[in-house]
């Protein structure tokens, strides 16, 4: 090899090694090396609580608007269904009447009765009879006329009432829908609490449980309803946890409550596998034999309230200013309920939320 070709090849290398070093020196955008997102990124497990609260809260706000609006419209389809075979009726009893009437006039202006008449008076011995007879066949014809005449009125009347009542019934519908569409952006809501919840680490998951325990532990001391500062309590036990089975349809209506505990909610459901918060109450207490509304807004306004300091087992305690929560007492300060998506029914401190009132079913 010649001395001076290598001189140059090895100057030429060193040279690229020299640049290529200087290239590798020069600053430049710096990228952070991949990885997966944290969606609670710096959250305290109070705000991830709150977060969580507040998609549930939503989602039972909505579950109640759309369960009374499907309540209120079910109720009118039977309601428009039993004007209907009203109206039915009435109509095929109009039109007996019509065809009476016409047959009973035709029959005495063809000479029929009229006729008869006419004889018995020109050759009969008993005219005074004849007339008479006259008489009560014209007395019965007007009445049957009459009364005709009243069944049209009345179908009249009702077909009014066909045609409201099927326009209610489309503005309920229409209700109904609206309420559904709601139902189905909340359900996303309710993913995306069930995703944050998944995505918690577990040492948050435990921080978060923890949590819990400790809000429950303060809402029980929080409690000034009967059984105040009592103790524990079990099924139909009365008012302050003193083991007083609680009686009649009350005493019922907790045991089928406390029978559902560990079943999932459901928004919509009324059982016998799963339930909301009212589904839960409202069967409970028509399997006690005392029928009471479907949402706990209804249950609110319908049933008879009572203080608080005055609830007995079988109450049941109606949750926040829109009355969107329902739960039925148990005693001993506590209730049982079914909570939001992804609980099942459980038991829980009367206080654990903000309370509206109590309501007496069965008074």
């Amino acid at each position: 090899m010649n001395v001076s070709t290598g001189g140059r090849r090895l100057r030429s290398r060193v040279t690229t090694a020299t640049l290529l070093l200087a290239i590798a020196l020069i600053p430049g955008p710096s990228y952070a090396t991949p990885s997966e997102p944290d969606p609670q990124g710096d959250k305290s497990i109070e705000d991830i609580r709150a977060e969580l609260d507040g998609l549930y809260r939503e989602a039972e706000v909505a579950t109640e608007a759309y369960n009374a609006a499907d309540e209120k419209a079910a109720k009118q389809e039977k309601r428009l269904t039993s004007l209907k075979k009203g109206l039915a009726r009435a109509e095929s009893r109009v039109d007996d009447l019509h065809d009476l009437a016409g047959a009973a006039a035709r029959t005495q202006y063809r000479g029929g009765d009229l006729a008869a008449t006419g004889i018995q008076l020109l050759l009969g011995d008993h005219p005074d009879q004849a007339l008479d007879e006259a008489s009560q066949a014209r007395q019965a014809l007007r009445s049957l006329v009459n009364v005709s005449e009243t069944q049209q009125t009345a179908r009249a009347q009702l077909s009014r009432q066909t045609d409201t009542a099927a326009k209610e019934l489309r503005e309920l519908n229409s209700s109904r829908a609206d309420k559904a569409e709601a139902k189905q952006k909340i359900e996303v809501k309710i993913a995306e609490a069930e995703q944050i919840e998944s995505g918690l680490e577990k040492e948050q998951t435990r921080k978060l449980a923890q949590l819990e325990k400790e809000k429950a532990k303060e809402a029980r001391s929080k409690w000034t309803g009967t059984g105040a500062g009592g103790g524990g309590t079990s099924t139909g036990t009365g008012a302050g946890g003193s083991g007083t089975k609680a009686s009649g349809a009350a005493g019922k209506a907790v045991d089928f409550a406390m029978a559902q505990i560990g079943k999932p909610y459901v928004w919509g459901a009324v059982g016998p596998s799963s339930y909301d918060c009212s589904g839960l109450t409202s069967a409970a207490w028509a399997a006690a034999g005392h029928p009471i509304p479907r949402t706990s807004q209804a249950q609110w306004q319908g049933l008879t309230r009572v203080g608080l300091a005055s609830a007995q087992p079988g109450d049941l305690i109606i949750y926040y200013s829109d009355a969107t929560h329902v739960g039925m007492y148990i005693g001993g300060g506590q209730i049982v309920h079914a909570p939001r998506p992804g609980r099942t029914v459980t038991t829980a401190p009367a206080a654990s939320m903000s309370i509206l009132g109590v309501v007496r079913p069965g008074v």
